[in-house]
């Protein structure tokens, strides 16, 4: 439908070079575009091209995308549509943040589907860069266009819109994980090793950790599977997509979620197991800087995971040496607290002096380690919440107040992340210690609440 308003680009030029009593060819030296080329657009017998319009806006001294509105019309209405025009305007609406833009020029392409394809290209180059939001409204569409065409791009659009669609809130987490698991088997297989990490950080972040190690089963699987023909075949798969790091540490990560997953269920015996396969890294055949690094990376979590399976088993004495471990790494100290606090409340051990030693990373910090599952941010983040509710029991137990403190903090940050299970534990404690409040406390432990409902 043509919109009812006929005003075009080159009328409010040609207004400007009229009430500026400018000729053309000063326009032209001052806007850099022959004077040929601007009395044919002038004319109409010229479309506006891309940069024609980023020069005209600049000459007339308007904001870049003061003409974008119009521009779409332009493009759709009053000429025929032209990958060669339409492409930097897709790019460029997205880099300005017009997605009002790339929303028009994407519903009017996909009337004709010979466009999916190239969309969906420009959407991969949108989510290199980092422009989520408009690579997401390019994906969506192309995954309209694509539903009964069971496809690989139908299922790596699905892949990247759950890797948008990811967040503090973990209601939408798991939802955006349910969605993107029946694409996974679709995706080409070093796509599949990434998204089988994303999906086991996702239900790592919700506690589901039987669901995680099946994740973790399918990596290690495929993972060696692929690692065992490039080495056999004495190739580098030059020729094929590769996954986001070398095959060889999907094996290890793998391992190293299995052996989380163990500790998390309370076996420590098999995660000490695991723990024992990602520490050696001899059978890898690579030899460079990054198969050194990653190796010496997986050993030191190995060593420092020895220790933390000892004190999450009740073994008090190998707490000072977890401790002194853990206080020349940094990065590793708040994962460590969190797990320090478990093992104290579960153990009654009294732990303040560590508490006290390590205070400044108590609110934890966002500078995380490269690799490792614990690392990840909504792992942490959930960490965090849960590590605020168990310090919180620590000092009720011990018959100290600031205990409600906590409680009220890890409500703020249960109701931020949306995470029910942790708001039910902060209630059933704020019960159990009601007396230990006063009124200031139990105004805002109601105001906490209400923020969840």
């Amino acid at each position: 439908m043509v919109p009812t308003t006929r005003t075009m680009i080159r009328d409010l030029l040609a207004l400007y070079l009229s009430q500026k009593g400018m000729p053309i060819n000063q326009f032209s030296g001052q806007s850099g575009i022959n004077s040929g080329t601007l009395s044919r657009i002038l004319s109409g017998h010229q479309p506006i091209a891309m940069n024609h319009l980023e020069r005209i806006t600049n000459a007339m001294d308007l904001p870049e995308d003061h003409f974008y509105s119009l521009y779409v019309d332009e493009c759709f209405y009053f000429s025929s549509p032209t990958w060669r025009r339409l492409r930097p305007f897709l790019v460029r609406s997205a880099e300005l943040g017009r997605l009002d833009c790339v929303e028009q020029v994407v519903q009017n392409l996909l009337e004709n589907l010979v466009y999916a394809p190239m969309l969906f290209e420009v959407a991969e180059g949108l989510f290199q860069e980092g422009l989520w939001q408009a690579a997401e409204l390019l994906y969506k569409n192309v995954s309209v266009s694509e539903k009964y065409q069971n496809s690989e791009r139908l299922a790596v659009c699905q892949y990247r819109l759950f890797r948008i669609a990811i967040g503090d809130d973990q209601a939408r987490n798991l939802q955006a994980a349910y969605l993107f698991e029946g694409y996974l088997d679709r995706l080409d297989e070093a796509d599949q090793l990434d998204g089988l990490k994303h999906l086991g950080h996702v239900y790592g972040s919700l506690n589901r950790w039987h669901k995680v190690d099946e994740l973790a089963k399918k990596m290690q699987q495929l993972a060696t599977i692929r690692y065992n023909l490039q080495r056999k075949s004495n190739r580098r798969e030059s020729n094929e997509r590769k996954p986001e790091k070398p095959l060889y540490f999907y094996i290890l990560y793998a391992q190293l979620i299995r052996s989380n997953v163990c500790e998390q269920l309370g076996d420590y015996s098999s995660a000490l197991d695991w723990v024992s396969l990602y520490m050696d890294g001899n059978w890898i055949k690579e030899d460079d800087e990054e198969v050194k690094r990653t190796v010496s990376q997986f050993h030191e979590w190995g060593l420092a995971n020895r220790l933390l399976y000892r004190v999450m088993a009740g073994q008090y004495e190998a707490l000072s040496e977890y401790v002194e471990f853990i206080s020349h790494r940094p990065d590793e100290i708040f994962t460590a607290l969190y797990n320090i606090i478990l093992s104290a409340n579960r153990y009654d051990w009294k732990v303040d002096y560590i508490l006290e030693r390590f205070a400044s990373y108590i609110p934890y910090r966002t500078n995380l380690a490269e690799y490792g599952i614990l690392h990840n941010k909504q792992i942490i983040t959930n960490q965090y919440t849960q590590f605020l509710a168990e310090l919180a029991a620590y000092y009720l137990n011990n018959k100290r107040k600031e205990g409600i403190r906590f409680i009220l903090q890890s409500l703020e940050s249960s109701a931020r992340i949306n995470n029910e299970s942790n708001v039910i534990k902060c209630v059933d404690l704020f019960g159990q210690h009601r007396n230990q409040a006063d009124e200031e406390e139990n105004q805002q432990y109601k105001v906490r609440i209400g923020a969840y409902l």
